[in-house]
């Protein structure tokens, strides 16, 4: 009874902000069996921010989570590498079962790994990289490929010559390191696309906003296209060119559901599909698995396919007008792109 007493003492030391999702039989704190085969789990999840991708996630990995005895205890870092810290050191002294992060930073989190590792509780990168050799795995995006999509889907779109603005990620963070090393790589084949001005935007809508508006102000009409590095910044940049009253060609990242709709309505040229639903469950699946004992890639990529008018449309149906039926057939699409190692196959689920 001491002993239980004990495990549920570190399970409130997770914090009020913590949101747990509870599947059936999942969340007992004397369970003992988390590590075997079928047993239940405590996963900690800890989040950059809730950006829309980010919420998508959620949706995929509360579905996966139900479906396979997992329960998840989720936080959301704000964009504060500090407090993602202090997050992953809470759920390694509740000692959950494994620890999956989306990191702030790339190069954060030393520490907690090390920390995780000593405990033996698995601690896995996902979606964003951490710049660490302890890790149990890794589930990421080819990132370089998608700046490098995105980028000469603009380059084409402008035939290869003219002006460009950058809205990059968080600085710091591997999806903007990468992103924005694939448009370089394509901006070095085609030297008659200049950058007249890039900064952060923080993957947030309102901070596009006003930072589109204040490159309007400086540049003008100079301005041939925007490059944003997801979907929320390119729409903060639509919304500022509206109320400027001019229409620029922009592309962006991630296929969320009003990325979609713009590429639908010709307000985007095209995005990159990293479907966050899919995605982040197929890292609690990967966290899972290695927690579990159970064989599994621990290091699978997922490859972004381009989202253009012409095939929008199919994507749309997952993400928006046919999702209850996608997320109802997603844990099993996640076991069958494990198997196959094609993790962004979306075409046996529902």
């Amino acid at each position: 009874m001491r002993m239980k007493n004990l495990r549920a003492i570190a399970l409130a030391a997770v914090g009020a902000t913590v949101l747990a999702t509870s599947a059936c039989g999942a969340g007992d704190p004397a369970n003992q069996d988390g590590g075997a085969k079928g047993g239940s789990l405590r996963v900690g999840i800890s989040v950059y921010d809730m950006s829309s991708f980010i919420t998508a996630g959620k949706a995929g990995i509360d579905a996966y989570a139900k479906a396979n005895n997992i329960e998840v205890l989720w936080n959301s870092a704000n964009l504060d590498v500090s407090t993602q810290a202090n997050q992953v050191d809470q759920f390694i002294n509740a000692g959950v079962d494994a620890i999956m992060v989306v990191p702030v930073q790339a190069d954060s989190l030393g520490p907690q790994v090390t920390a995780a590792k000593a405990k033996k509780i698995p601690f896995l990168a996902v979606n964003a990289g951490l710049d660490s050799k302890e890790l149990a795995g890794t589930v990421l995006p080819d990132d370089v490929k998608a700046g490098e999509q995105e980028m000469q889907m603009m380059a084409d779109k402008l035939g290869g010559k003219g002006n460009i603005v950058v809205l990059q990620g968080p600085l710091g963070q591997s999806g903007e390191l990468d992103r924005t090393k694939g448009i370089q790589n394509v901006l070095a084949k085609n030297p008659d696309i200049k950058i007249l001005a890039k900064d952060t935007a923080n993957w947030k809508r309102d901070e596009a906003v006003n930072k589109m508006k204040n490159w309007l102000s400086s540049f003008g009409g100079q301005i041939n296209g925007i490059v944003a590095e997801n979907d929320d910044m390119g729409l903060g940049a639509l919304q500022a060119t509206r109320e400027a009253g001019v229409k620029i060609p922009i592309v962006g990242v991630d296929g969320i559901e009003d990325g979609l709709n713009a590429v639908k309505s010709g307000d985007f040229i095209g995005t990159n599909l990293q479907h966050g639903t899919v995605e982040l469950s197929t890292g609690l699946a990967v966290a899972a698995k290695i927690a579990r004992g159970e064989n599994v890639n621990k290091n699978p990529v997922y490859l972004m396919p381009k989202v253009t008018p012409d095939n929008v449309d199919t994507y749309m149906e997952h993400v928006v007008t046919k999702r209850d039926q996608f997320l109802a057939g997603l844990p099993a699409l996640i076991e069958a792109n494990l198997k196959t190692g094609d993790i962004a196959n979306e075409k046996s689920a529902g």
